[in-house]
């Protein structure tokens, strides 16, 4: 896919004139809680704690909750009626399968009440630079989530700043709505000057989700000020209480 090739490294030499400038915008707290996914990803999570993690996404208006693909029937049953999304991992926390795999995963969830996916990239693909499996990993979730939000989560810590403009030019191809900085269970999280050269890279035909380590109001604003627009957080309540 040599178009592919020649768009990322075109990318990387732009992207190599990005200054991390953040705006000085303003962000309520009730602002900030509509960009919040409520975020319960703990694999011994159970159905008591997913149904105080719906009553509190409904209690302070979040976005979505976002729970493990097992966790998405009784989401999906206790947020009927309400303005919360559902949103589901697939491939967590690794992405290390295979596009069918991916997709059918996708499907599954969906058909039990998912809104949006947030997908798993292959990472190591990406660092071989093998651009064409990675893109064909983020289509065929794509492809699968008919229609409904895809997030990709390219897990920054692990990656130089060739891969990161890399994952961002091909989420962008391959017709994903979200890249996002991180799963929270890697070596590290979101900064926001990840944030902010994401954004760069994908311009105004994606949005940026900031996942991993944020834990306060003022976190939050900070990635928002970055560029985010959409905040994945376990600590959702402390950071629009406190």
């Amino acid at each position: 896919m040599a178009d592919l090739t020649e768009k990322i490294e075109n990318e990387i030499i732009r992207a190599k004139g990005f200054v991390f400038t953040p705006s000085d915008k303003i962000a309520t707290r009730e602002k900030i809680a509509s960009m919040i996914d409520h975020t319960l990803l703990s694999p011994d999570a159970t159905n008591s704690q997913i149904e105080k993690l719906c009553a509190e996404a409904v209690k302070y208006a979040f976005h979505s909750v976002c729970v493990n693909p097992i966790n998405i029937p009784l989401a999906s049953k206790i947020l009927s009626g309400t303005n919360v999304k559902i949103a589901s991992v697939v491939a967590f926390p690794f992405g290390a399968t295979s596009p069918s795999i991916k997709a059918s995963e996708t499907r599954w969830v969906i058909e039990h009440g998912a809104d949006e996916i947030d997908m798993v990239i292959n990472i190591g693909a990406l660092k071989d630079e093998r651009y064409e499996d990675v893109y064909a990993d983020v289509k065929a979730v794509v492809e699968a989530a008919q229609n409904k939000i895809v997030k990709v989560i390219i897990e920054t810590a692990l990656l130089n700043f060739k891969q990161k403009v890399a994952a961002c030019v091909i989420s962008k191809e391959a017709g994903a709505h979200f890249v996002k900085t991180s799963t929270g269970y890697s070596k590290g999280g979101a900064t926001a000057e990840d944030v902010a050269l994401m954004k760069y890279v994908v311009g105004d035909k994606m949005e940026v989700k900031a996942s991993g380590g944020i834990h306060s109001f003022e976190d939050a604003l900070r990635m928002f000020r970055a560029g985010a627009t959409r905040i994945g957080a376990s600590h959702s309540v402390e950071i629009v209480t406190k």
